[in-house]
């Protein structure tokens, strides 16, 4: 437990979680004052995933580049169960929501833009880094809610976010999204930060 303990602070992950939590409650907070309905629109639940992906994106990477690629430790089960709990704490703080009188639903809509969404976070981490590894996802997802369509398949797939949780185009480029993330986070990690970069911490 204190391995696990030190590896949470190190990543900042407590932190994170308050983040994620005080971004849910406030979006949460801002549709039951401003809107009369219980259900919350599309773009905003896209949108709050994509926040709550965005914070937990600092947890992706640890403060020491060598740590992190050293063989002392099977660094490919951890990271792939770091992904995998990260993919909960989204998935549960929005889910959980259905039961009050703002909805941030529906939930296979939720599940499948969160891992869509991480999978495609650490597909960044790995290759541009942890700090900019938000950048493609929040490009991607705010043209998608933008500009959504519907036909034909090739802007669904390109808007998949934004696609109803019936769309089969949508939910396959999620799951190929996922699994391309965690399979290469997994194995390689997240890159090396410049020196520069590096000495900020």
């Amino acid at each position: 437990m204190r391995w696990l303990s030190l590896y949470l602070r190190s990543r900042r992950a407590p932190s994170a979680l308050i983040m994620a939590a005080g971004g849910t409650a406030l979006m949460w907070t801002l549709w039951s004052v401003f809107s009369d309905t219980r259900e919350v629109g599309v773009q905003m639940v896209v949108l709050t995933i994509l926040l709550l992906v965005a914070v937990l994106t600092v947890t992706l990477g640890g403060p020491d580049d060598a740590f992190e690629s050293t063989a002392a430790l099977p660094w490919l089960p951890r990271r792939a169960v770091h992904l995998l709990a990260a993919f909960l704490v989204v998935a549960l703080l929005l889910v959980a929501t259905l039961a009050t009188g703002a909805r941030f639903g529906p939930g296979w809509l939720v599940v499948r833009d969160a891992a869509g969404l991480l999978g495609l976070t650490a597909l960044g981490a790995v290759t541009i880094g942890t700090a900019r590894s938000w950048f493609l996802p929040l490009a991607w997802t705010l043209g998608a809610v933008l500009f959504p369509r519907s036909e034909p398949l090739l802007g669904r797939i390109l808007t998949w976010q934004a696609q109803p949780p019936s769309d089969r185009a949508a939910a396959v480029t999620a799951v190929l999204l996922t699994l391309a993330g965690l399979v290469t986070y997994a194995v390689i990690g997240p890159a090396r930060r410049a020196p520069a970069e590096a000495g900020q911490q």
